[in-house]
């Protein structure tokens, strides 16, 4: 993009800095801008609040001096991004006016006149930009840090107005429709923990239980579970194309559709050890602890060594059981494994096993799995839907951005 003879006529090569009208960091955390438990009326927007994607609601409450809230406040079309920490890069856009400040542990841009902020946000939020902020970061030091005046170096092309406008309207139709897909999935997984709460946790382990039903645990009901192959050595991840992939930790926890799992490349005797099978139940077993998956069908993959993998036995019925596994009832266990292992999170799989369920009367499992099942489809179905449009919107973007698609070249049905 700075190569000046492939400009689009009417573009501008710039830096990020001749189009923002100021940039600085936020209030320090521990004197002007503390977090406290009781309501303020202001919120202060953190890292976390960025990387863990939380609502305004969930943001911390503040106290903080007025002249420091006019000053810092957030307002419409703010742009903040994550300046140190893991997570440097992580930016959010400001979408109204919000009672709230930042802290030092961010940079907030604002736009001038040049510039549509969407326009600007979706740069931020593309993989150019990312590697750009990575390529700054480290410096000398192993402890990542972005300074201000290293960022606004940041070079980029400049439509006009009107174009930047009618850019961000396309980007922003495809996060409008995953925004909408995502929504359907969290409210598909609250009604199946409804569903749950009311049938199978009214009554405790040791409670006297209706006719029929009986107190087990986990262990009674698989068949067989194992950790997954050798990281390193029995399933490393490769660049090329194996027709082979590897389930890991950050799949599951970034809920990455199959299609984007690594290649690995595995010998025919490990891949006929560790292959997913269909209703295979898959637990990570570090790092963060207990998240897991349901196998819908026989998969060309194996998995790793930072998962668990459980087969039932047949006689039960796959989706009761997984219904345990996205039930508080569960999260609660973990939290209770976690607490008592070392600082270092490791599930052993005996603990897993001996996970305690209420096994209800076989009418009863078989009418919740089929809820259960219709649930988890349509999640399935949003979440390939999800990825394909991420996808879509990936590739255009770069394409949109320096000018080799235009925006009379495109058509709506392409969203």
């Amino acid at each position: 993009m700075s190569v000046e003879s492939n400009i689009p006529n009417g573009w501008v090569a710039v830096t990020l800095e001749a189009v923002i009208d100021s940039a600085n960091t936020g209030l320090d955390a521990i004197k002007r801008a503390p977090i406290v438990e009781e309501e303020t009326g202001v919120k202060c927007f953190r890292i976390q609040d960025a990387s863990q994607k939380k609502k305004y609601k969930y943001w911390g409450n503040t106290k903080v001096e007025d002249k420091n809230y006019q000053r810092f406040k957030l307002l419409k079309g703010d742009i903040l991004i994550a300046r140190t920490g893991n997570t440097i890069g992580v930016n959010y856009l400001v979408k109204e006016d919000i009672k709230s400040v930042f802290n030092n542990g961010l940079i907030r841009l604002r736009v001038n006149d040049k510039c549509y902020y969407e326009f600007l946000y979706k740069i931020i939020e593309s993989n150019l930009f990312d590697r750009y902020v990575q390529s700054i970061a480290y410096g000398t030091s192993t402890q990542p840090n972005m300074q201000i005046n290293v960022l606004l170096g940041f070079d980029l092309w400049l439509p006009p107005i009107d174009e930047q406008k009618a850019i961000a309207k396309i980007l922003t139709s495809f996060d409008d429709k995953i925004e909408l897909l995502e929504s359907q999935n969290k409210t598909l997984e609250t009604s199946a923990q409804t569903i749950f709460k009311e049938w199978f946790c009214k009554y405790q382990i040791d409670d006297d239980l209706p006719d029929g039903w009986r107190a087990g645990k986990l262990g009674e009901v698989v068949e067989k579970s194992n950790t997954g192959a050798d990281a390193i050595k029995k399933a490393p991840i490769v660049e090329y194309d194996t027709g082979i992939r590897c389930l890991r930790i950050g799949d599951l926890s970034n809920n990455r559709a199959f299609d984007q799992w690594g290649f690995s490349k595995v010998t025919d005797k490990n891949f006929k050890q560790f292959q997913l099978k269909k209703f295979d139940i898959l637990i990570t077993r570090t790092s963060i602890l207990g998240l897991n998956k349901l196998i819908m069908e026989d998969l060309d993959s194996v998995y790793n060594n930072g998962l668990i993998k459980v087969s039932l036995i047949k006689s039960i019925n796959p989706f009761f059981i997984y219904g345990y596994f996205r039930s508080k009832y569960y999260k609660d266990y973990i939290n209770m494994i976690n607490n008592d292992t070392s600082t270092r999170p490791n599930m052993k799989i005996d603990y897993l096993l001996d996970f305690p369920i209420l096994f209800p009367v076989k009418e009863l499992e078989n009418k919740f799995s089929d809820i259960m099942e219709s649930i988890l489809k349509k999640i399935t179905s949003n979440t390939s839907q999800i990825q394909t449009l991420n996808k879509n919107r990936d590739t255009l973007l770069p394409k949109l951005m320096n000018g080799s698609l235009r925006i009379n070249e495109f058509k709506d049905n392409e969203v």
